[in-house]
C-alpha cells in the first residue's frame, strides 16, 4: 500500500515506477530490472490500471479483451477472465452499460491480461458502495494468492489494513513509514495513544453488509 494525503506525490511515483513519466532523479528498480536501461522489460511484467475513460463504451467486454490482447500480444480465454472478477454475465455487454464496481472489476481483469508479476492498483474503490468495495478487496486478496505482488494507493485506512502486507506512507514527496499494518499500529499503542472512543467490535459498514447482504448488485 502507498498511502499519504492529497499531493503527497503518491500518484506521481507510480506513474514513474509504470514507466508512464519521466523521473527528474534517483533510481528505480522493478523486480531487479533498472528503469533508466530495462524501461521496455518493466512493461512486459507490469499491468496498469486504467482509469475507466480508457474504454471505448460501445464495445463488449469480449470485445475490449480481445483488443488488449492483441495490443499485449498475449493469447487469452476472455470467458476465464471475465469468470474471475465474476463478469462472466456480462460477457456482451457494452462498458457503459456497467454499474460502478463492474467497471472497476473489468479493469482490473484487463491489468491481468499480459499475465504480470505486479499490479498497480490507483485507489480502486473510490466512489463505490461497501457491497462493490467488500467484493472488491476479495478479487485483490484472490489475486494476491495466486502469486501476483499487488500495490494500491488508497485513501480508505481500513482498506489499506485489511489488504496490505506492507504500508508506505508518503509526504511532501518522502516516505516517512515503511512496515506492516500491524507493526504500525503496534508501534503508536508503544506511544501511549489511545483512541478518545472505544472501539466496538463491528462498525457502521458491517451493519450495512449484514443487513442488505454482501451480493454483487446490478446498478
Amino acid at each position: 500500500g502507498l498511502l499519504g494525503p492529497n499531493g503527497a506525490g503518491k500518484s506521481t511515483t507510480l506513474e514513474i515506477i509504470e514507466t508512464l513519466r519521466q523521473k527528474t532523479s534517483g533510481t528505480v528498480v522493478v523486480d531487479g530490472l533498472n528503469l533508466d536501461n530495462s524501461a521496455e522489460n518493466i512493461k512486459k511484467i507490469i499491468g496498469v490500471q486504467l482509469q475507466t475513460s480508457g474504454y471505448y463504451p460501445g464495445l463488449n467486454l469480449m470485445e475490449l479483451i480481445q483488443l488488449f490482447s492483441g495490443l499485449y500480444n498475449q493469447p487469452v480465454n476472455g470467458k476465464e477472465l471475465l469468470q474471475l472478477v465474476n463478469l462472466e454475465d456480462k460477457a456482451k455487454n457494452k462498458f457503459k452499460e456497467l454499474s460502478g464496481g463492474q467497471k472497476q472489476r473489468f479493469s482490473i481483469a484487463t491489468t491481468l491480461i499480459n499475465r504480470p508479476k505486479i499490479i498497480f492498483l490507483d485507489e480502486p474503490t473510490t466512489g463505490l458502495d461497501p457491497q462493490a468495495r467488500r467484493n472488491l478487496w476479495d478479487l485483490i486478496r484472490d489475486i494476491r494468492s495466486k502469486g501476483t505482488t499487488v500495490i494500491i494507493t488508497t485513501h480508505y485506512m481500513d482498506e489499506a489494513e485489511q489488504l496490505c502486507d506492507r504500508i508506505a506512507i508518503m509526504d511532501e514527496g518522502k516516505i516517512i513509514a515503511l512496515a506492516s499494518p500491524d507493526k504500525m499500529i503496534d508501534d503508536l499503542v508503544a506511544t501511549g495513544f489511545e483512541r478518545p472512543k472505544q472501539v466496538k467490535a463491528a462498525n457502521l459498514e458491517d451493519v450495512f453488509i449484514h443487513l442488505t447482504g454482501k451480493d454483487i448488485r446490478e446498478e
